[in-house]
């Protein structure tokens, strides 16, 4: 196939290499069969996103590359043999009835069946054998269709072989119930393994014995955390669940014991002092660590010069010490509702790193001249010496601005003004504007939740987000374009935040749904942004605000760490990093030492070391996001409790095979209706529309709806919510025809298998 076919270029909305990913994965799918170009362009993957001219590029790339072959008439072909003998993959658990084993490198999840498991678990990395089947099993809701499926031959590497859970005991042993959702068995434990543990305890216990085929695993109680039910108890279980570490090694807390807290004159002439000109921070009025401060000064020139100070964390956490190495493993701080469980020891975090007020503090500084119109003039970089002036919480700062007068008022304006103007160029600039609702407790002394209470973003969380928003972006900007002569040069090794922009097969997916509330969603690569802004403006306020906004972000691919300069879609800035809070994020701490060593002149660091840090960065991101919402949504199993029978409105934030989810508007807690309990018909999944329909009745419960329920049941230990429909169904479909568009995709994602519709992801700038 000679490249002269191609008469011209690709108006295709996907990128050449997302193109042929998507021819590539429609042959590997048909692995042993030929297509013709017609065949493919006809296949749901490519029709309508995708030209014949990209097909065909990406068939003729393909072939060069031996990934494809031309049979004698004319048909194409995936070139390689599917079935190797075995894969190896990771188990990802999704029920007790089966697991997927993510294989990676764009190739298809293999299905295998719980039974065929052979002792994995979750997590684990394991040797599969793999064979095509023909199915048309309920899982799937597709018909019949080969289906890639196998079986657990070997467990390459245990992902762990502690696991916490509830004790419960009988008179001749014990037995321990997981909390992870994942983990689908009970842990036999018996009475000489208990070491004074006793029924109802929560514990860690340790793997002795491994699954086999009939057989659970036997393990011995390694710790206990307290009472089942206990606020320290749980939140302990908590951490060690995902994996997460609560005390410091003793080593660790000797060697931040030992740092001194004074500053020397000798290191104060090395940094630019800042401690004459006006500087203040602005946190969470229970915030213990500060990490960033702002300093604000008028030039004789007329503009502003605002100081963006962040604490030189690395000033006392330096290479090869025990302190480094914890700071590297935890990776991240990790907020759970009632504690913050840090990842610098507290005379650190606390003191030495943390800008509180009236004391003398090193700080690593990104300084601008900003015109009126909040235009960058100058801007200059390096480390300093600050004095905070004053301590202020978002509440007090949010006053000054409603009223316009208090202490500082005329610095605070200044800042608020400047921050506006910097916003709306961000925004103009192409940044999408989502914003998930997050929620907050009132807590008593026991830990038990006394109200759920959404968190409210103003003014003043926005002016510092601004503020930090454009330190991060300009010192990415700086480090990229330092020493760089061409474009094409290799540049100076950086931690980059990237976000990539949404996937164009969820997008399309979407905008059919959105369609259905009467909302346009532009395909188009370039309008993308501002399609996204105005549903947001548009759903404002709106039953269907939440729904849409979470499956708006559910299209959006994951932020993460990278050494790659690819980026971030959301903010809308070509180069992006974290510099801002190296107290709670480890990456910080890399973009702190990356950039002085790049302002002494000194060459690249290692890209390799480099991105290793940051894909261990990115996971334990992960984790630590988990643990969080793991913590949120026990509390609201625990408020919830408290209010069984007591109708609530909600929204149906998700619809599976077993049941509805709904979130509940008042108190934003989630909660699912049985299809069991569901007793006024038999209803059936229409995945591709995100609905159940009554059999008899033809009645619709869609994604969106507004619903009445009360709490049936909850469940601490699973942190699960039961609830029952009362009243009516309220319909905010503004669609009412039928014609449901066949490119809904029904499959179940990575991220959301057991949730149909529902999401829950957060947005991590």
């Amino acid at each position: 196939m000679a490249r002269n076919r191609i008469k011209k270029a690709s108006p295709d909305l996907l990128s050449p290499k997302e193109i042929e990913e998507h021819v590539l994965r429609i042959l590997y799918d048909n692995a042993g069969v030929s297509l013709s170009l017609k065949n493919i362009l006809q296949q749901k993957e490519v029709n309508g996103l995708i030209s014949k001219y990209g097909v065909l590029e990406a068939l003729e790339n393909l072939i060069a590359v031996a990934k494809v072959k031309v049979e004698k008439n004319g048909n194409f072909m995936f070139a390689k043999p599917v079935l190797e003998d075995s894969l190896i993959g990771t188990v990802d658990h999704v029920n007790a009835r089966f697991a997927f084993v993510v294989i990676g490198e764009d190739r298809p999840d293999v299905w295998v069946k719980t039974e065929d498991l052979n002792g994995a678990v979750d997590g684990d990395k394991v040797r599969i054998n793999v064979h095509y089947t023909e199915s048309s099993s309920n899982r799937n809701k597709r018909g019949n269709e080969k289906r890639l499926e196998g079986e657990v031959v070997e467990v390459v590497n245990r992902k762990r072989d502690e696991f916490v859970g509830k004790l419960q005991l009988s008179p001749r042993f014990g037995f321990v119930i997981p909390d992870g959702k994942k983990i689908h068995f009970d842990i036999f434990v018996y009475n000489e393994n208990l070491h004074g543990a006793v029924n109802g305890d929560k514990v860690i216990v340790k793997i002795l014995d491994w699954p086999r085929p009939g057989k659970n695993p036997v393990g011995k109680v390694t710790k206990i955390l307290g009472k089942a039910g206990e606020n320290e108890a749980e939140m302990n279980a908590i951490m060690v669940e995902f994996g997460l570490p609560t005390d410091f090694p003793e080593e660790v807390e000797a060697e931040a014991s030992s740092i001194s807290d004074k500053i020397s004159k000798e290191e104060i002439k090395l940094r630019k002092d800042f401690r004459k000109i006006t500087t203040f921070t602005i946190d969470p009025v229970d915030a213990k660590d500060f990490d960033d401060a702002l300093s604000l000064q008028k030039l004789p020139n007329g503009n502003w010069e605002v100081g963006v100070h962040i604490a030189d964390v690395t000033h006392y956490v330096t290479p090869d010490t025990a302190l480094e190495r914890e700071a590297f493993i935890r990776a991240t701080s990790v907020y759970l509702v009632d504690r913050c469980v840090p990842m610098l020891p507290e005379k650190l975090s606390n003191g030495l790193c943390s800008l509180r007020p009236n004391e003398d503090k090193l700080t690593f500084s990104a300084v601008f001249e900003l015109n009126e119109h909040a235009e960058i003039q100058k801007e200059w970089f390096g480390r300093t010496v600050i004095h905070s002036d004053r301590r202020f919480s978002y509440e007090e700062v949010q006053e000054i601005i409603e009223k316009g007068e208090g202490e500082y008022s005329d610095e605070i304006k200044t800042l608020n003004a400047l921050a506006y103007k910097l916003r709306d160029a961000k925004f103009k600039n192409g940044a999408i504007g989502f914003e998930t609702v997050e929620v907050k407790f009132k807590l008593d002394e026991r830990g038990v939740p006394l109200a759920v209470i959404p968190k409210v973003r103003q003014d003043a969380h926005k002016l510092i987000e601004d503020f930090m928003l454009l330190a991060n972006k300009k010192v990415a900007e700086f480090v990229y374009h330092k020493n760089r002569k061409h474009e094409d040069s290799d540049g100076l090794t950086m931690v980059y935040r990237i976000h990539d922009a949404p996937n164009v097969e969820k997008l399309q997916t979407f905008s059919v749904f959105a369609a259905k509330f009467g909302h346009a969603i532009s395909l188009d690569v370039k309008n993308i942004a501002h399609s996204l802004n105005n549903l947001v403006h548009e759903i404002e306020g709106t039953p269907e605000e939440n729904v849409l906004q979470s499956l708006a972000i559910r299209t959006m691919s994951k932020a993460k760490y990278t050494t790659e300069e690819k980026g971030h879609f959301g903010l809308a800035f070509d180069h992006y990093t974290h510099f801002t809070s190296p107290i709670r994020r480890y990456p910080d701490m890399i973009a702190h030492r990356l950039l002085q060593r790049y302002l002494d002149g000194k060459g690249a660091a290692s890209k390799e070391e480099v991105e290793e840090e940051c894909k261990h960065a990115s996971d334990r991101e992960v984790l630590a996001a988990e643990a969080e919402r793991s913590s949120i949504k026990y509390k609201q199993v625990q408020y919830m409790q408290l209010m069984e029978k007591r109708p609530f409105a909600g929204i149906v934030a998700g619809v599976t095979e077993w049941g509805v989810f709904v979130e509940i508007t008042e108190t934003k807690c989630e909660g699912l209706v049985r299809m069991s309990d569901m007793k006024d018909d038999y209803y059936e999944l229409d995945a591709k529309n995100y609905r159940l329909l009554g059999r008899a009745s033809g009645k619709e419960i869609c994604l969106g709806d507004t619903v009445v329920v009360v709490v049936k049941g909850t469940d601490l230990d699973k942190r699960t919510i039961d609830l029952e429909f009362v009243g009516e169904t309220i319909h905010h479909n503004k669609s009412k025809n039928d014609n449901r568009s066949d490119d809904r995709r029904g499959r179940d994602t990575k991220d959301s298998r057991e949730r149909g519709g529902r999401s829950s992801s957060k947005k991590r700038r």
